[in-house]
């Protein structure tokens, strides 16, 4: 399988169309299933953290004030991904965050994304929640670091990755589960997944027809 970029943001708030911004991104690269490379920093965009935030994050202005730009993590970030297609957990949120920070520094965002909130309610309906840690403790999946810090829960979206893509060669039969299978995926409807499912696994190339 190839390589894909699994990223988490920590935010202002829940909208960059709204003016809020990004305050850490980390990334978490992933090949054959394995963490490779890491990237993570706090920066600096120059507006205020609400309190409520800093209680959720534990990111004070202070600490943002010391990082970088904004615009050089982002910029160092898209050097890391390059055209590494993309994962997060609830990937909406942080592709907008993504693209939005990215324009920022003049930079394109041309990644696909993958979401692993999406494949989880597809192949994993009996789970109490689809939230990430709760995913997490779920299926046992290891813990590295606080939940709500960039580069914590970017591990553990890619540990969860790891755990939909070994469920998939073992249960599913498909031979290479990697991100266009995952985007395909995600988009099949769960009334249509088994037809899916089987049909891929009866003919790995059947996405390319």
């Amino acid at each position: 399988m190839s390589r894909i970029a699994v990223i988490d943001f920590e935010t202002t708030g829940i909208s960059p169309g709204q003016g809020d911004r990004a305050t850490e991104v980390a990334i978490v690269m992933t090949e054959n299933g394995q963490v490779v490379d890491r990237f993570q920093s706090l920066m600096n965009a120059g507006v205020h953290i609400p309190a409520f935030i800093t209680q959720l994050t534990g990111i004070t202005n202070a600490m943002v004030q010391a990082a970088p730009p904004a615009s050089a993590v982002m910029a160092e970030a898209a050097r890391f991904v390059g055209n590494v297609p993309m994962v997060a957990h609830n990937a909406s949120f942080d592709r907008r965050y993504w693209v939005a920070e990215l324009a920022r520094a003049g930079v394109p965002a041309p990644q696909p994304f993958a979401c692993t909130v999406l494949l989880s309610r597809r192949l994993y309906p009996e789970a109490p929640s689809h939230k990430l840690g709760n995913l997490v403790d779920f299926f046992h999946l290891h813990r590295t670091g606080k939940a709500h810090r960039a580069l914590a829960d970017a591990e553990m979206a890619a540990e969860l990755l790891g755990r939909i893509q070994y469920d998939l060669r073992t249960r599913h039969a498909v031979a290479e589960p990697d991100h266009s299978f995952l985007c395909a995926l995600q988009a099949c409807t769960r009334a249509a997944l088994p037809k899916f499912l089987a049909r891929l696994s009866a003919s790995p190339t059947a996405l390319l027809r």
